[in-house]
């Protein structure tokens, strides 16, 4: 059984017991259906708290839960009764604009990371909601807005500090303890704390533009047909998308970061799709457009999403995704991918859906407990009419959904590879609050 009673002196940084000023804040995630109770909260100062923590939960045999942006639908973050690490005092940020790097503790969030880039015009992919955190979003692949121009987080990755199960600091690189930097890169929170990472940065200038047109979906079917046979190819600095929403229109939109009057074939292009019932075009700055989606994906409400990677997509597939809008909860997206996503050779990464032409997720979000029930269903039957197309599924994008779930993420060769990692870096398998690949 886990040793209660209070924690050794060790740590310059705080630690919260249940009732302690600022523990609900500290134990609360993005996803407020979660609702854990840890035992101990340990708000790190830097990276010797990280390993004390840790090795206070291996000696003590308390669940470790890792918390940086606390963005996990699952929140996997927060052990009922175990040690929570918290990350949110080490969220420091530190550019070198000639070597176009970045230095990024593990609690950084995405809006500290574009904050200190920006000013230099650099950036590299991060996520679409700025208050996400760098570790969960970078750990599972990392996909964002550039990805189609520059790759995903984890493509950008140069080096990795990380606290081992055995509370050691290592270094991961290409060079250094390769197999563990391989199996960063996409491969979650299976292998250690990440305190730092150390990115490459692009020349992406400060602009963007965002465009959509909403369209009767009852109708849509030529028009969604035709965006998205060109979202694989279209230009690099370019993401199409198209979005339906319970009882609402056919979202088809595209956004482009860089100069918005190179936009404007696609704009033309979206333009001749049909008669919009709305129509918006958008220059915006870098910075806004990061922090665009941050209402709505806004701390504290329930919510459940359902989710698929899918290639091509016959006329059967597009009706039964417009076929949401006659839901009665709930928005369905389909994002583009491809470009420099695709360009990574496959198993070079432990992100291994470099085929994917779309990533389809199904999502809820409301506040009544009494709900939960109703809307949870209405995702997974929603999930269940694409899933006939489905060649796997994003890690970041998953919950709760157990281990066959995880197994669909990884497929065979790369979870296999994963495990062999897991067995030399934590074989007693002691960060397991993830989507869990268990050592071999």
């Amino acid at each position: 059984m886990p040793t209660a009673g209070p924690l050794p002196t060790l740590f310059e940084g705080d630690v919260l017991l249940p009732g302690s000023p600022g523990y609900d804040v500290a134990r609360a995630v993005w996803n407020g259906a979660v609702d854990r109770r840890p035992a101990y909260v340990v708000r790190c100062a830097g990276t010797d708290d990280v390993r004390a923590a840790v090795r206070v939960a291996r000696d003590r045999g308390l669940p470790l839960g890792v918390k940086g942006g606390g963005h996990s639908a699952a929140g996997w973050a927060v052990p009922d009764g175990g040690l929570l690490i918290d990350l949110s005092r080490m969220r420091g940020v530190v550019v070198d604009p000639v070597a176009r790097t970045a230095q990024v503790q593990g609690g950084a969030l995405l809006g500290s990371l574009d904050a200190a880039t920006q000013p230099y015009g650099l950036a590299t992919t991060a996520g679409i909601v700025s208050h996400t955190g760098i570790g969960g979003l970078a750990l599972g692949g990392g996909v964002g807005w550039l990805a189609r121009m520059v790759g995903l987080t984890c493509d950008n990755a140069l080096g990795f500090e990380v606290v081992t199960a055995g509370g050691t600091v290592v270094h991961a690189t290409p060079e250094e303890h390769p197999d563990l930097f391989w199996g960063l890169r996409g491969g979650g929170g299976n292998f250690g704390v990440v305190t730092r990472f150390d990115l490459r940065l692009h020349d992406v200038g400060t602009q963007a533009l965002t465009a959509e047109v909403d369209l009767d979906p009852a109708s849509g079917l030529d028009a969604l047909r035709t965006w998205l046979a060109s979202a694989y190819d279209a230009p690099r600095p370019a993401t199409l998308l198209a979005q339906v929403r319970a009882g609402g229109p056919l979202t088809l939109g595209l956004v482009w970061v860089g100069a918005p009057a190179a936009a404007a074939p696609l704009v033309a292009l979206l333009d001749g799709l049909g008669t919009p019932l709305a129509r918006r075009v958008a220059p915006l700055s870098y910075l806004d457009l990061q922090r665009r989606s941050d209402v709505g994906a806004a701390h504290g409400h329930r919510r459940y999403i359902k989710s698929h990677y899918v290639g091509d997509l016959p006329d059967a597939a597009l009706e039964a995704f417009l076929a949401h809008a006659d839901a009665d909860v709930g928005s369905a997206t389909l994002l583009g991918y491809g470009g420099a996503i695709a360009d990574v050779e496959a198993g070079a990464t432990a992100f291994p859906h470099r085929e994917a032409r779309f990533e389809y997720d199904v999502s809820a979000r409301w506040d009544d407990p009494a709900d939960d029930e109703r809307h949870v269903a209405t995702c997974r039957r929603l999930s269940a009419t694409i899933a006939p197309w489905s060649v796997g599924v994003y890690v970041n994008a998953l919950g709760a959904e157990g281990g066959a779930a995880v197994h669909r993420a990884y497929g065979a060769a790369t979870y296999a590879r994963l495990q062999q990692v897991k067995s030399a870096w934590d074989p007693d398998n002691i960060f397991r609050l993830n989507q869990n690949v268990p050592p071999a």
